[in-house]
């Protein structure tokens, strides 16, 4: 009876496997258009499965080895079941090589029964609750069929009952695996994270022979000329495809909620509930049926599980945030973001969170003129003043009156452009700069400033929505830099870092490259003292921890540099429980302080209290906005102080001014902006 029941089952299995199939690439294809290399994305999909994502699931070691056995063992298994008991290729190898498959397979779902039994708060229960079961019934029932097949078991064909519960188990499985995959099930997330792998919104995020760099967090360029769509995401339907596809690859693992900063302090953010109900409007319907973490604080903007109505929402067309009553999220869920990538980070199937959440933001600002807080007032500001202070750009360097800075307009030419940022205009980062600038001269570095040509970079415009002010300001500053020669940009701000090194270059006239040189002052100061070029008396303070500003960590992979400065300090760093790629956010990214969504507790707090836990009296910062929150908490307990302050205070008086710093490109013609 197997031998007759089995073909039938895995041929219909496949059939209705196909027709699911079709149905959710239909409801990708309800997005916008996007380019992606079909072929090249299906080839490179194995070893960013195999490498990319198994880098972020291998930090849980034990989940890591239970995903190899179970989605391994499926894929070996189901293959050689369709060989060996749909085409009837019945031999030894074949046979030995699905029992192998299939026990791995049910060793791999004991485990993740195991963790089912008693599962972390951060993972989706309801129909996933049935997940180890429905994989324990397939890789059973086709290991017991197996060996039936081989001759190894005596299920005879007058031995009915006991095929018939064989043949339940499989169909069980069978039924889970594949139409769960396509249907819409827990398990279609294996269907559209192989996809989503190949067709990745930003395929550059993989290793290099998965046809990427390996790091990619520069926003999208919003194309504002064209008329014919809203600027922005209204609906679900505005977002690209395989945005919508990623959406879809969501395995409800809830790592991100562990570590978005928003939702721990209470604000109305949960990145995993906002990604399902991305899939509740493409799909249509209710989020009823969702078993995860709500959004926290109900009373302060968050949306309690299943308030969706099936007739106004839940449709790829209809608006994700109404102008007034409900719709799919409300608009502090967007707002509640701090931008800082702990999502992205953490996320095993790699979807891509903060680009859904600013493309949200951009139509509420653009379209909808809806920005909270003091948003609209910061944009304004940026508009008539290019700073988001609305201060007189023309007292961009009054703080430095007694120094003497050169300006480019008058040398025309330098080794390194010091960019000052809008710390310039506050007064605790006009200390920062002020140290810098001795270090720099200390060391010999022929630098230059802008002064009050220097704009504001667009950080915070293009975070919280507005492309059109940070599109203005980012093709003055280029017109700026372009009049003059320079090897490299130095700031001691990561969000101008990042802005210039990875976003400017959309914008950049065509023909020329458009990546500028630019490095932290971190990773310059670790270069000048490795060149030889400054010396530091030892170290005679207390305790130091080290904390990670995202935009330097997580958006651009410098962890090391602070801390070689910190050690060529004699500081031995009491680095905190959350520190590196998993750092904390201090809560002043994404202009999360402009627009000011209530919470339970304030993020800084949080991160403050991450600090006194290692006993430290003096936290080190390399970013003015994480100095700014951190020192605005009440009773920190501990001192804040920029890596440059602790440098200078350091540095010997005859500081040596030999050597040279290495420059990552030549200082010719055509290598200098």
């Amino acid at each position: 009876m197997p031998e007759t029941l089995l073909p039938i089952l895995i041929f219909s299995a496949l059939a209705l496997a196909v027709i699911g199939a079709w149905r959710r690439i239909r409801l990708w294809r309800q997005g916008r258009p996007a380019e992606v290399d079909l072929l090249q994305g299906l080839a490179a999909m194995p070893r960013r499965y195999l490498v990319d994502l198994h880098h972020v699931v291998a930090r849980d070691r034990a989940m890591s080895h239970t995903h190899v056995a179970t989605a391994g063992g499926f894929v070996a298994a189901a293959v050689l079941m369709i060989l060996v008991h749909g085409l009837g290729w019945t031999n030894p190898l074949l046979g030995g090589g699905l029992l192998v498959a299939s026990a791995t397979m049910f060793v791999g779902s004991l485990f993740v029964a195991k963790r089912r039994c008693d599962p972390p708060a951060r993972l989706s229960r309801g129909p996933w609750m049935r997940l180890p079961k429905s994989l324990m019934a397939f890789s059973g029932g086709v290991f017991l069929i197996t060996l039936s097949t081989l001759g190894l078991l005596p299920v005879e064909a007058g031995h009915w009952l006991a095929a018939l519960v064989l043949a339940g188990l499989v169909t069980w499985g069978l039924g889970e695996l594949f139409l769960g995959m396509t249907w819409g099930g827990p398990m279609k997330h294996a269907f559209a994270g192989a996809l989503h792998l190949a067709f990745h919104r930003r395929p550059e995020r993989f290793s290099a022979k998965g046809g990427g760099t390996g790091r990619s967090t520069g926003l999208k360029a919003l194309d504002l000329d064209d008329t014919a769509v809203p600027l922005g995401v209204e609906t679900p339907g505005d977002f690209t495809w395989n945005q919508l596809l990623g959406f879809d690859a969501c395995v409800q693992c809830g790592r991100c909620e562990v570590a978005c900063p928003a939702f721990a302090a209470g604000q109305p953010l949960n990145p995993k509930k906002l990604i399902q109900d991305m899939v509740v409007g493409m799909a249509g319907g209710s989020d009823a049926n969702y078993a995860g973490s709500a959004y926290p604080s109900p009373g302060l903007g968050g949306k309690p599980v299943g308030e969706h109505s099936l007739e106004r929402y839940g449709s790829p067309h209809g608006p994700i945030v109404a102008r007034e009553g409900t719709a799919l999220v409300d608009a502090g869920t967007l707002w509640s973001c701090t931008t800082c990538r702990a999502c992205v980070e953490e996320c095993p199937m790699m979807i891509e969170h903060v680009d859904a959440i600013v493309d949200m933001r951009r139509f509420l600002t653009l379209e909808r003129g809806n920005t909270p807080g003091k948003g609209a007032e910061v944009l304004d500001n940026l508009i008539a003043t290019d700073n988001p202070g609305g201060f007189d750009p023309g007292s961009r360097l009054h703080w430095a009156a007694d120094l003497d800075l050169p300006l480019m307009a008058d040398v025309q030419q330098a080794e390194v452009l010091l960019w000052l940022g809008d710390g310039a205009f506050d007064m605790r980062n006009q200390r920062t700069l002020r140290a810098l600038v001795k270090i720099l001269r200390a060391a010999g570095v022929d630098f230059a400033v802008l002064g009050t040509e220097e704009r504001d970079s667009g950080d915070v415009a293009r975070r919280l929505g507005d492309e059109a002010t940070f599109q203005s300001l980012a093709r003055r500053n280029i017109a700026t830099l372009s009049k003059y020669r320079f090897q490299r940009i130095v700031t001691c701000d990561p969000h101008s870092f990042h802005v210039l090194g990875n976003e400017y270059g959309d914008f950049y006239p065509q023909g020329r490259d458009g990546r500028y040189d630019v490095a932290h002052h971190s990773t310059f100061i670790s270069e000048l003292h490795e060149g030889g070029r400054l010396t530091f008396r030892p170290w005679k303070g207390g305790s130091v921890t080290y904390h990670d500003p995202c935009y330097l960590g997580r958006y651009n992979g410098e962890y090391e540099a602070p801390r070689k400065v910190l050690a060529a300090l004699g500081i031995q760093v009491a680095e905190m429980a959350r520190s590196g790629f998993r750092s904390r956010c201090c809560g002043g990214g994404g202009g999360a302080p402009i627009t000011d969504i209530p919470g339970k507790q304030r993020i800084p707090d949080m991160r403050m209290n991450d600090v006194k836990e290692t006993g430290a009296e003096l936290v080190a910062v390399g970013c003015p906005q994480c100095t700014a929150m951190l020192e605005g908490v009440v009773d920190a307990g501990a001192e804040v102080r920029d890596i440059a302050e602790l440098v200078a205070e350091a540095l010997v008086e005859h500081s040596t001014t030999q050597g040279t710093v290495r420059a990552s490109r030549p200082a010719t013609e055509e290598a200098i902006p």
